[in-house]
């Protein structure tokens, strides 16, 4: 069925692609790539992978709406195998990732992934921006902030315009730019970096109502509910707003810091509150160190201390674990040091076995590595869909199967490089 989305119009068609493979078709070598690392196409079930440990969700961000780099990342890791795109809780947003996954699908014949939106039931850093107005900003300012956003949501771009000035036409030079809303997800890299104390935190909450109905759309299979830990009432507000709705969905996620020795406890107390409606699988998204998996090595440290802590509750309410913040490639050789990686355990049921961390989700760092390609397209081509450069397609998928597939473990070409 042919399916039309929002950010279409945003994203401009090059019918002739500028490079070539010595092939007919430019994008066989992406095909052949696919084909080489055993990917599966229409088997294994995003829940069948929750079940063998070997997850892997894409985080765009609850608070990033750049519709077309949302498009082309949703694309890109559909091709390498990922079991669900979360995103934030916008129909411009979900429609730009779900024209990703179908874009996907026709290049290559491969399961689609679950759709899952980000809401939170109080402040939160993950639902913020940042905001300055360029305008107040002393002319000689090193920009700091500008070189320490990841997102490239930061830019102090000039432009030469005539303005009317009493007894002067000279042309004259302003600022403008500052924070790009739709890229900045609220890292909040910036906020102690500005010498002059200029940048505010915008904070927010979603709609309840809104998000209620988004559910029961065909475009979204999951919801997260991104929450402090520290109390649950606001939980329960959120989840009364959300009852009828999700009976429409296939899994419900939970997304708390380690607040402790109260952590076992709080989950508890939200599973209870929960268990009424819940008519479908529930995950516990363990963010150990948000927004930060992009920074280094030692990033992923705290979420893997984490996920040790509670895996190792015998109190632990049902679901499935799942690790985030601070997650990266180094994240699945912490986990095998702790011997917590596709390690098993015997359910409910009569000779099942289970995974005890159900999987990894992965945000700055994926973001990180594919978006590198992305910018580079959009410095030479301008705003464009990846599939019509098949050279830069080749690249990001490399970038993101080598991610991808350290939890899924696929088969590694001889000789591949990224």
């Amino acid at each position: 069925m042919a399916m039309s989305f929002y950010c279409s119009s945003a994203i401009h068609p090059q019918h002739q692609v500028n490079v070539s493979f010595g092939s007919k078709n430019p994008l066989q070598n992406v095909k052949n790539l696919i084909k080489s690392f055993g990917i599966p196409s229409k088997s294994c079930s995003p829940h069948v992978s929750l079940q063998q440990g070997n997850w892997v969700k894409l985080i765009c961000g609850a608070s990033f709406e750049d519709v077309v780099d949302i498009r082309n990342l949703s694309l890109v890791y559909t091709l390498a195998g990922v079991d669900c795109i979360d995103c934030a809780a916008d129909p411009s947003v979900i429609n730009a990732v779900n024209e990703g996954i179908e874009t996907a699908r026709e290049i290559v014949s491969i399961r689609r992934p679950w759709v899952m939106i980000s809401i939170n039931d109080d402040e939160d850093l993950h639902f913020r921006k940042a905001e300055f107005d360029p305008e107040d900003c002393p002319s000689d300012c090193s920009r700091p902030c500008e070189n320490v956003c990841p997102a490239n949501a930061i830019s102090f771009e000039r432009e030469n315009s005539t303005m009317e000035v009493p007894f002067s036409s000279d042309q004259k030079e302003k600022p403008k730019g500052g924070v790009i809303t739709e890229r900045c997800y609220g890292c909040g890299r910036c906020f102690p970096v500005c010498p002059y104390d200029k940048i505010r935190e915008i904070t927010y909450v979603r709609d309840a109502m809104a998000t209620a109905e988004l559910l029961k759309t065909n475009d979204v299979d999951a919801v997260e509910i991104h929450t402090s830990g520290r109390q649950t009432n606001l939980f329960k507000e959120l989840w009364d707003d959300l009852a009828n709705s999700v009976k429409y969905l296939r899994l419900v996620a939970v997304s708390l810091p380690d607040t402790g020795d109260a952590t076992i406890s709080t989950m508890n107390q939200m599973y209870a509150i929960m268990e009424p409606h819940l008519s479908c699988f529930n995950l516990w998204q363990l963010d150990g160190r948000p927004m930060s998996g992009d920074i280094g090595r030692g990033a992923t440290r705290e979420s893997i201390a984490f996920a040790v802590r509670v895996a190792a509750s015998s109190e632990r309410p049902p679901g499935f674990l799942q690790l985030a913040g601070g997650t990266n490639v180094h994240t699945v050789d912490g986990l095998k040091k702790r011997g917590l990686f596709r390690t098993h355990i015997t359910c409910a049921e009569p000779n099942h076995l289970q995974s005890l961390i159900g999987g990894i989700a992965y945000g700055g760092y994926a973001r990180k590595i594919v978006g590198r390609v992305l910018s580079s397209m959009g410095s030479e081509n301008g705003v464009t869909g990846i599939e019509y450069h098949a050279e830069h397609l080749l690249k990001a998928l490399k970038e993101a199967l080598h991610l991808v597939g350290s939890v899924k473990s696929y088969n590694h070409p001889d000789g591949m490089q990224r």
